[in-house]
């Protein structure tokens, strides 16, 4: 668990402007404009989800900001009721799957493509050269003594979410994580919810 507390919203669904579910292993891009909160709900559990963002911090939860690669702040984390959100570990890739688990794993769906896909689909002009470091919320990769990484078991619950205030106009990106080869998901891709409010 974090060394920071752990924060609850004072924020209603049901006065959401935009609320949305993400199929497992799904992407999702919206704009958020400043001064507008975005949660992510972990609906059932354990659910990585993958966003692309470049910060300095080991692991987030409430009060964090989320940099931009030229060191701009663009969000920060308003409430936090998991604890946990990984900064290391990366998005899975058609190449990581290979390396990691197997030969024959190299086409499974994964996150960098569901990134492509969305960019794609929406007619914004990048590649994998521009996909910068990402955040793996709700996911568990603790640091070893020795500095290695390990995926682990999430520590997240049905229910649970992390919630941000855009501080700048800003596109989120997200990759609800297909991973089906390590515990990140409990080798379950679930869905998740997406909630904005002005």
């Amino acid at each position: 668990m974090s060394d920071h507390a752990l924060a609850e919203s004072p924020l209603d669904p049901a006065a959401a402007v935009f609320d949305a579910i993400v199929r497992a292993g799904e992407p999702w891009m919206k704009e958020l404009r400043q001064g507008q909160t975005l949660r992510i709900v972990d609906l059932e559990g354990n659910q990585a989800v993958d966003t692309l963002r470049a910060q300095g911090n080991l692991y987030l939860t409430t009060g964090s900001r989320l940099l931009s690669s030229q060191g701009c702040a663009m969000l920060v984390i308003t409430a936090d009721t998991c604890g946990r959100h990984d900064t290391l570990g990366g998005a899975c890739a058609a190449e990581s799957n290979q390396v990691r688990y197997a030969l024959d794993r190299r086409g499974m769906h994964n996150c960098r493509d569901n990134f492509l896909s969305a960019l794609a689909q929406a007619g914004i002009p990048l590649s994998k050269r521009d996909l910068t470091s990402n955040i793996n919320f709700f996911m568990n990769v603790p640091v070893t003594p020795q500095g290695g990484l390990t995926f682990e078991d999430g520590i997240s619950a049905a229910g649970r979410y992390v919630e941000m205030r855009a501080l700048m106009d800003v596109v989120v990106l997200v990759s609800n994580c297909p991973q089906l080869n390590n515990p990140c998901n409990a080798y379950n891709p679930t869905p998740v919810r997406m909630l904005i409010w002005d």
